[in-house]
């Protein structure tokens, strides 16, 4: 009996192996198109990016050229009114106002360093004895010495 229970045993593990080889090898037939798809769509995907990437390139370098032009035009404009200003007007302020004008940000003097102070993140105080806004009795008026402090009643 025991001998039957084995060949019984075996010959099922074989029949078991025989369908798990048939089955693989089904699924196996089955992925190469699904993997032949799945590469194709990357590589489409990867295409449209490298598309996408220079038409991304090609824009801001139109929009540097455009705005390089923008420039130029501007301060060919801005020459032409400081020499028609200096030409056609008498005034010596108003020449000096087209002048600055005319020159670029750069070349404008800036303001002293003496003059210029960093922002503060703190309300600045009056006298020393004084407390700032960030003390925590700011805003809290002393209780007078005689009285008491209120009780809280609960209510039943």
């Amino acid at each position: 009996m025991t001998t039957t229970m084995i060949l019984i045993a075996l010959g099922a593990l074989l029949i078991g192996l025989l369908i798990g080889y048939f089955v693989a090898a089904g699924s196996r037939s089955n992925t190469r198109p699904r993997e032949r798809r799945l590469q194709q769509q990357m590589d489409e995907l990867r295409n449209e990016h490298t598309r996408y990437q220079a038409d991304v390139n090609a824009h801001f370098m139109e929009s540097a050229q455009l705005l390089r032009r923008l420039n130029d035009v501007q301060r060919d404009l801005q020459q032409q009114m400081a020499r028609s200003a200096s030409r056609l007007s008498s005034d010596e302020e108003s020449q000096q106002a087209l002048v600055f004008e005319g020159k670029s940000h750069r070349d404008r003097s800036l303001p002293d360093d003496d003059s210029i102070e960093p922002p503060r993140d703190y309300a600045p105080k009056d006298s020393p004895d004084e407390q700032g806004t960030l003390s925590e009795a700011y805003g809290f008026k002393p209780a007078p010495k005689g009285s008491k402090s209120p009780e809280k009643k609960d209510k039943a």
